[in-house]
């Protein structure tokens, strides 16, 4: 990165700037699945905006309309009055998105972040209970702010906080102990116990695919347990989908097909189709229990990714062709993912659908192989407790050509960096 390009962020820039360090270079455009730098580089784009990016970069069929709206004077802000493009918006998602799937949830416009949801969903458990105990799960990853952060398990994120993190008890995700363990009867073993010292709690909140916390997938199996407990103890489920949903996992839901109806799902990242801030909460209608405002925020409701999203669920989502073409996609993913578990000694391939990765037992190895990617121009992250996860979360609109290419530079990334890490040893 050129010396004077690179000094204003190193003089101005708060340290708790974090992708940059990873990926040192200036972008200047992006357009589907590249990204292309100061220098004219191009970069095959397998971080997706952490997921927040599942249609690529600037689809064009996204940009005219918002374009559009723009050029006409549509309304840009409207804290949460009533818009046409939010009525467009909700109209299209009701059609396409929840009736199809024999939801009828309300959908609740938060502050634009995923956090925000999550904080809505345990506020909003809290008081449909009356209790205050929300339990979550090992390697969970919820957001920042406290609330979703306590719920959080990463060790360095909660460091942050500065003060107690309460109000969460944290129970084992499924694998956590071990294939032969059977956390559903742990779980259920604490709760059915009145001396556990677990209070009676309000809500479970849990992922169905940890993407923060190392692409952990739960089975249909297991999820319907926590369902069945939740309700066994006059618990709510929340289901958060922000990282796994909007065809990440294959279907708009990371929980379809699965026989699970969750009370509440958070949704963020993708969710406005274009990479602009937008949340939301879908509550069970008898849940939504709020007071005008008791929830609020002054950028409850994205204008702008109204118009963007309600073009993305019409683009992709009015039929099920995308769905197929991720599934294509998937099986390309797959197979790449056991092709480089088996270049790496002890090496497991971890999550599904378009949500997979590797995790290669080391975070210094993983760290390497994404670096040498990022050379090789992929823009790849690594996760899970020990960053030991290389993992991939290309757009779903990636073309398959441009997908097999960023696969194979991945693949040649990990042969090498496991002949130096074994010819160390």
């Amino acid at each position: 990165m050129p010396t004077e390009t690179s000094s204003i962020f190193t003089r101005r820039e708060s340290e708790a700037r974090s992708y940059c360090r990873s990926f040192d270079t200036v972008f200047t455009k992006a357009s589907g699945s590249i990204m292309t730098d100061a220098e004219g580089r191009e970069y095959i784009d397998f971080l997706a905006g952490c997921s927040s990016l599942n249609y690529g970069h600037n689809d064009a069929d996204m940009k005219s309309a918002l374009i559009d709206h723009i050029s006409a004077d549509g309304i840009a802000h409207g804290l949460d009055m009533y818009t046409d493009t939010k009525a467009a918006f909700l109209e299209t998602f009701e059609r396409h998105i929840l009736k199809p799937r024999g939801m009828d949830h309300k959908v609740m416009m938060v502050g634009p972040t995923g956090t925000n949801a999550v904080e809505a969903a345990m506020k909003l458990a809290r008081k449909v209970t009356g209790r205050t105990n929300i339990i979550s799960f090992t390697n969970g990853f919820h957001g920042m702010t406290l609330g979703a952060l306590a719920a959080t398990g990463n060790e360095g994120k909660r460091g942050g906080a500065g003060i107690d993190l309460h109000g969460v008890t944290r129970m084992p995700f499924e694998g956590a102990f071990g294939e032969d363990v059977d956390t559903l009867a742990i779980i259920e073993t604490m709760l059915d116990n009145p001396s556990s010292g677990i209070d009676a709690p309000a809500a479970f909140l849990v992922e169905p695919v940890q993407g923060e916390g190392g692409l952990n997938a739960a089975s249909a199996d297991w999820l319907r347990g926590i369902a069945r407990i939740a309700k066994k103890h006059g618990a709510l489920l929340i289901l958060d989908d922000i990282q796994a949903g909007i065809g990440r996992t294959g279907t708009f839901f990371s929980f379809e097909e699965m026989g699970i109806e969750p009370d509440m799902v958070p949704m963020a990242k993708s969710l406005s189709g274009m990479g602009l801030p937008f949340a939301a909460l879908l509550v069970k209608p008898e849940h939504d229990i709020w007071k005008p405002a008791e929830h609020n925020g002054t950028f409850r409701g994205n204008t702008h990714a109204f118009v963007t999203a309600r073009v993305a669920i019409e683009k992709f989502w009015a039929d099920d062709s995308f769905q197929k073409d991720i599934a294509t996609k998937s099986a390309i993913l797959s197979e790449a993912m056991d092709e480089l578990a088996k270049e790496i000694p002890g090496a497991t391939v971890k999550g599904r659908g378009m949500m997979m990765g590797v995790d290669v037992g080391s975070g210094d190895l993983a760290a390497d192989i994404c670096a040498e990617c990022f050379r090789n121009g992929v823009i790849i992250e690594t996760s899970g407790a020990m960053d030991e996860v290389v993992k991939v979360l290309a757009p779903l609109t990636t073309p398959v050509e441009t997908f097999r290419k960023g696969l194979k530079i991945l693949l040649e990334a990990a042969a090498e960096k496991k002949q130096i890490k074994f010819a160390a040893e």
